[in-house]
């Protein structure tokens, strides 16, 4: 982590928390993103890989390419993207390959996330494009929607079938 988070860190988590809350109305696990460029959001996603039978449609892709596309440019120099839950290593080479300039992160991913809990690739020198990264923001609250979803998808496959069905 290389810096603190500001209130603006705070106020656009609160935007990816509303995206990642699409993705759990639509069935899928609840992270969602948004980019920020000068203090505007240019794009937001969620989680889609389910729905879009696309196994890399997580929330950080769908942003980054919706930035892409209004920005006109696959170069993303100047843009903040944040992030419910810490990157994977798909979504954190696509960052690093816009050129972000930050990463914000709430909830850490002690499975998949490559911003320090299962490695670091934001830390390696020997890549040429080295982004901010500020992880932990308003992630008590991004942790409780994914316990809740998954304790909501838990119990409903330990419910017995409906008897009218």
């Amino acid at each position: 982590m290389s810096a603190p988070a500001s209130a603006a860190d705070v106020r656009w988590m609160g935007l990816a928390l509303a995206e990642a809350r699409k993705a759990w109305d639509a069935g899928e696990v609840p992270v969602g993103a948004v980019v920020v460029k000068d203090g505007e959001v240019v794009a937001t996603g969620y989680n889609q890989p389910i729905g879009r039978h696309d196994p890399t449609a997580h929330a950080e892709i769908m942003a980054l390419r919706a930035a892409a596309e209004k920005l006109g440019n696959y170069r993303l120099p100047g843009c903040e993207l944040y992030v419910t839950l810490e990157p994977c290593a798909m979504c954190s080479g696509a960052m690093m390959h816009a050129r972000l300039a930050r990463v914000v992160y709430a909830a850490g991913d002690p499975k998949t996330g490559v911003c320090g809990s299962v490695l670091d690739l934001f830390a390696l020198e020997q890549l040429n494009h080295h982004t901010a990264v500020v992880g932990g923001v308003l992630a008590d609250d991004a942790g409780a929607m994914l316990k809740a979803f998954f304790a909501e998808r838990r119990a409903a496959r330990r419910a017995p079938p409906d008897a009218a069905g």
